[in-house]
């Protein structure tokens, strides 16, 4: 079964943040880069759980997958996946979210 896959505000506001960091240096890696992510999140219709638990909240059903140095962080509901987040891979999530 198909899930519905849907970027937050906040994680496509994260997403765009990153491209435009990335396209100062390069304008195609930042174009390559957002068809990579683009590729993945639409992954999620068919696999939504194959990204590992996130560590720091230990939810079943938050989830996050690796691209390049960001975490795609995503949560389940259903036949539901909304990405929430798309923070670099070193951000104190604890800070982030006050865990």
């Amino acid at each position: 079964m198909a899930n519905r896959v849907k970027w937050s505000r906040t994680a496509t506001r994260d997403l765009e943040e990153v491209v435009k960091y990335i396209a100062r240096d390069s304008p195609a890696y930042a174009a390559a880069f957002v068809m990579k992510v683009k590729e993945v999140s639409k992954s999620l219709k068919m696999f939504a759980r194959r990204g590992r638990v996130v560590p720091e909240l230990g939810l079943e059903y938050i989830r996050e997958l690796f691209i390049s140095n960001y975490r795609l962080i995503y949560k389940i509901e259903g036949a539901k996946v909304t990405i929430i987040a798309f923070v670099h891979g070193k951000r104190d999530l604890k800070k982030f979210w006050d865990v």
